[in-house]
């Protein structure tokens, strides 16, 4: 099997992997960037974006993905289908494996395979999550849109906690829904929540059914998990907010990582524990999670690529 080396290998291809891949091919780099499972990542599930800079009248997330690759191609980035199947960074040389067939041998690797949100698994959610209307994991994001209507949030985490409060901002009505009866989130969280007057927290209620009339949801059916009664709740919008598990399992063995799998990078960097593997986007930032940030990281990481290189580069002719 004849073996490929890259300079620059991106895996993954949201707004971070895109940018960091328009930044390292202007710097001559010759970056290669392979899509994985979801090409354009968590956006491509995204109808409106509304808060990117530079789109006065909002951008489909589809859409916006097709212009960024489209803009690294124009710099000759190599962008490819396929995705990374393993890894191996216990030497001096990089190796990934793509499609569990073909090996590279990489000078430097860019990780932005980003995080998947977590949902309930419920048919009608993920209906109305593919329409685009009504279902979402991202209150920051689309909460905008539901401004002066009523809308259900699932979760009793802090980043629920957060989204909530978030959405209490915009909506006539938020409905919490807590599966046990008291919250994960701290307690400072919890309080703010119960503290404000338009979100209605309902303990030991989980959801049976996303409701909707074919275009967009129109409420949800839920059940009190103890007393077993059924009822519906409407509104035009369902948050869930129970989570998100970052795409990075493939790197444990050499990558320094938080309990949830969160990669570990050096604050303000985009350095990992292993010299010339660097990440970006939502592989790493379990915080903001939104498209400009992933973007600023994707900059980050193919600048502290290129500098790495040209350190390794010095070395060499010294």
């Amino acid at each position: 099997m004849e073996i490929e080396k890259v300079k620059c290998l991106i895996i993954g291809s949201g707004p971070a992997g895109y940018t960091a891949a328009i930044y390292a091919a202007r710097a001559n780099m010759a970056p290669v960037l392979y899509q994985g499972t979801q090409p354009g990542g968590q956006l491509t599930t995204t109808n409106e974006v509304e808060n990117f800079p530079g789109y006065p009248d909002g951008v489909t997330g589809p859409e916006m993905m097709i212009q960024l690759q489209k803009q690294a191609e124009r710099f000759d980035t190599d962008v490819r289908d396929g995705w990374v199947t393993k890894v191996d960074f216990s030497g001096d040389v990089h190796k990934v494996w793509v499609n569990g067939e073909k090996e590279i041998h990489c000078d430097t690797v860019i990780i932005s395979t980003g995080a998947s949100a977590k949902y309930l698994g419920l048919e009608s959610e993920q209906k109305y999550l593919e329409l685009g209307g009504g279902v979402s994991a991202c209150a920051v994001c689309d909460g905008f849109f539901y401004r002066n209507q009523e809308t259900i949030i699932v979760g009793a985490g802090d980043s629920a906690c957060e989204e909530a409060h978030y959405l209490s901002k915009l909506c006539k009505k938020v409905t919490m829904l807590v599966r046990r009866d008291e919250f994960r989130a701290s307690k400072i969280m919890a309080e703010r929540v119960k503290n404000t007057e338009n979100i209605e927290i309902l303990y030991n209620t989980e959801t049976v059914e996303v409701l909707g009339d074919g275009v967009g949801v129109t409420g949800a059916r839920v059940i009190n998990n103890q007393t077993k009664e059924e009822f519906d709740i409407p509104a035009t919008g369902f948050f869930v907010a129970i989570g998100h598990k970052p795409n990075t399992d493939i790197f444990k063995p050499y990558l320094d990582m938080d309990e949830t799998g969160y990669i570990k990078n050096v604050p303000g960097r985009a350095l990992t524990n292993v010299e010339g593997v660097f990440v970006c986007g939502d592989a790493a930032d379990h915080v903001y999670r939104q498209a400009v940030t992933a973007a600023g990281t994707g900059c980050m990481a193919a600048l502290d690529a290129e500098r790495y290189l040209a350190a390794k580069e010095t070395m060499v002719t010294v």
